[in-house]
């Protein structure tokens, strides 16, 4: 099949590690795109980040804006640097602004065992976990962000929820648990709060319960985020679809990508009603940028989730093959388990992930 659509990308590599894990990846994306036919990726390149701001004073330049804001995804690798910080301490974190800018409030973080790759825990259900966070990534106490108040004697930060984003977050994430389930999984969707403490996440839970009813097919239910940080290292290949606000969903998503290897191997996207960001969960890891040891499954994973968003929104069926191929190719690449990323332990880089991944991918039934 000849290509009928072309998707224009704005793509963000970023700092540290960002710029040497994404070119690869774009060229992964298009080998995709060329062994399902259908459409082609346009990527184009958008500077930003900690470096930006170092060397030109802006850490997003409106130019990049515009770019993204046209595009027909976004893509994004690492961006901040520990030592560049903007006059009130804070790291620069421009991923941020493009998540209150085009407000994406879904913030879906899955957390799935890759074959091959060791987890944490001894139990062989561990093997079976396939879960995600779907973090609300506009709000909460990310809401506060550069507006907190300082004193000599207090230090104030601000939540806020607002029942127009706490609805449409809801009912993604309902929707999300409906998709599982008609594809063979658990349909179980859970709010996770602190509703016996804090009013606000009282009401976060009504709401919850209330969007639940046009979603009788899914199993809904509650937990608080003590009791879902504990079943996520007791029992979580029970878990299908975690909700929560935004600090919440942060902290558990750096746990859940412990139990799978590491943040190397934790893809997310940031989606909102009409923009969506893919990224990499982990840093720029400055520290061994250019060493060729970044582990890249987690862009190649987040690049896979950016088609299948793209296909799903623009209705092409073929770039919805083409992410799901690319996740078949990393399984592949890693279920013999002599594949080992550094921060387990191993010697296998960046090219020898992106060169497994290319093989894996070029020899895949379509």
């Amino acid at each position: 099949m000849t290509n009928s659509a072309d998707f224009r990308v704005a793509v963000f590599a970023g700092d540290g590690i960002g710029p040497e894990i994404t070119a690869p990846t774009i060229d992964l994306i298009r080998r995709a795109a060329g062994r399902t036919g259908g459409f082609s990726v346009t990527p184009v390149d958008c500077p930003a980040g900690a470096a930006h701001y170092r060397d030109q004073g802006e850490a997003l330049p409106k130019p990049s804006m515009d770019t993204a804001r046209a595009s027909d995804a976004i893509l994004l690798a690492a961006m901040g640097l520990p030592s560049v910080r903007y006059p009130d301490g804070t790291e620069i974190s421009p991923q941020l602004d493009l998540r209150f800018e085009f407000g994406l409030y879904a913030g879906v973080r899955p957390i799935r065992a890759v074959p091959g790759v060791p987890v944490v825990l001894a139990d062989p259900r561990a093997r079976e976990m396939d879960f995600v966070i779907l973090r609300e990534s506009t709000e909460g106490l990310f809401a506060s962000h550069g507006k907190g108040e300082v004193t000599e004697t207090q230090a104030t930060e601000t939540m806020v929820l607002t029942r127009s984003v706490s609805e449409r977050l809801h009912d993604f994430g309902l929707r999300l648990a409906d998709q599982r389930r008609e594809a063979g999984g658990k349909g179980r969707a859970t709010c996770v709060d602190k509703a016996n403490v804090f009013r606000a996440f009282a009401w976060f839970r009504e709401i919850f319960d209330t969007r639940a009813k046009a979603f009788p097919q899914v199993t809904a239910d509650h937990m608080y985020i003590d009791a879902c940080a504990l079943a996520l290292v007791t029992k979580p290949w029970d878990l299908d679809v975690l909700i929560t606000e935004n600090m919440f969903g942060d902290i558990l998503s750096d746990l859940g990508a412990g139990l799978i290897g590491g943040m190397g191997y934790a893809p997310s996207a940031d989606i909102g009603d009409e923009h969506a960001v893919f990224q990499p969960c982990h840093g720029s890891a400055p520290d061994i940028a250019g060493q060729g040891l970044a582990n890249p499954t987690a862009m190649i994973l987040s690049a896979a989730m950016m088609l299948e968003w793209l296909g799903a929104e623009k209705g092409v069926a073929e770039a919805g093959r083409a992410g799901a191929l690319m996740r078949s190719a990393v399984d592949a690449a890693f279920e013999d388990g002599g594949l080992k990323t550094c921060e387990l332990g191993g010697d296998a880089g960046t090219d020898a992930v992106f060169s497994a991944v290319g093989a894996a991918l070029d020899r895949a039934e379509i």
